[in-house]
């Protein structure tokens, strides 16, 4: 998959799992993509100090970004 694509599809993930965020009064921005599997995003708005950012990271976010992109490994929230 090309870097243009895999980054469309990353940014698909995002906007499917935004709505979700948002009526928790929370967000997420796409920051990098580091060699074509490591995604890094940041939580932003409730979801920086919410106590289960971590579980909607692992639970939520990482597992629609690898339903669009199966090659990413990793999924990181950046502070």
């Amino acid at each position: 998959m090309k870097t243009e694509e895999l980054t469309n599809n990353v940014l698909k993930a995002l906007e499917e799992i935004r709505p979700f965020l948002n009526s928790d009064g929370g967000d997420i921005t796409l920051i990098s993509i580091d060699e074509g599997k490591h995604v890094k995003v940041r939580l932003e708005g409730a979801c920086t100090s919410c106590s289960v950012n971590q579980m909607t990271l692992r639970a939520g976010v990482e597992t629609t970004i690898k339903k669009y992109a199966p090659q990413i490994e990793t999924v990181v929230n950046i502070m």
